[in-house]
C-alpha cells in the first residue's frame, strides 16, 4: 500500500493567483511534492493540500 506524507498551505484573499502558482510550483520542483486538493473558501482564503510519497528503505543483508 503507498504511503503519503501531507503538507497544507494557506493563502489569503490578499494573494494574487500568480503568487499562489509561483508557491505550489516551487513546492512541486524542490520538495517534490504533487497537489493534492485545493479549497477554497468563504472570505477568499485559499487552502492547498500537497502530498508526496514516503519511500522506504528495507535493508537487504
Amino acid at each position: 500500500m503507498i504511503e503519503y506524507e501531507y503538507q497544507t498551505l494557506t493563502f489569503g484573499r490578499d494573494d494574487t493567483r500568480a503568487d499562489v502558482r509561483r508557491a505550489l510550483a516551487e513546492q512541486a520542483e524542490y520538495g517534490d511534492w504533487e497537489l493534492h486538493r485545493v479549497r477554497l473558501y468563504w472570505g477568499g482564503v485559499r487552502k492547498a493540500w500537497l502530498r508526496r510519497k514516503i519511500i522506504r528503505v528495507r535493508r537487504t543483508a
